[in-house]
């Protein structure tokens, strides 16, 4: 079952890419005290995702900051190394956190995987997003598959 509005994230664990390399991201502490937004893509490097996706909230991260959002987080079933690599071309330091969910944790603790292996993808994580307040799910935009649609930065702003 999805997790819906009012629903806590549940724990799990992403990863993220550093001077150090791979550090381990505790989703418990990392929702914790403030208000996050995060949206997940099917894939780095992969066309909605780079061409729309991410670029929308790079561009408009002042806008959701200014709206009360703390953080502006991505994820994707990729490892932390594809992350770090997708954030570093898309220049999305200072304006979005690049987490890795390589083994597709979170996407399957908050009920949202999909099926990719029809394209060679694997199982990967629905596009959607969310706006997390203190561990708490206060905004859900889940997309209909092969949308791009209600995950955007823009629709999440008109949201707020």
């Amino acid at each position: 079952m999805a997790i819906t509005v009012g629903d806590k994230v549940p724990s799990t664990t992403f990863m993220t890419m550093t001077d150090n390399g791979p550090e381990a991201v505790e989703s418990d502490s990392y929702f914790a005290g403030r208000r996050v937004a995060i949206f997940s893509v099917p894939g780095a490097f992969t066309p909605t995702c780079s061409a729309k996706h991410l670029p929308g909230y790079v561009d408009k991260a002042a806008d959701l900051k200014a709206k009360g959002i703390d953080e502006i987080a991505c994820t994707a079933v990729n490892d932390a190394f594809v992350m770090g690599a997708w954030g570093k071309s898309a220049d999305t330091a200072g304006k979005v956190t690049m987490l890795a969910d390589g083994n597709g944790a979170f996407v399957k603790a908050v009920g949202l995987e999909m099926d990719g292996t029809g394209f060679g993808m694997g199982h990967r994580g629905q596009r959607f997003s969310m706006v997390v307040k203190d561990g708490v799910v206060e905004q859900l935009n889940v997309e209909a598959p092969g949308d791009f649609k209600v995950s955007s930065a823009d629709h999440m702003l008109e949201a707020l």
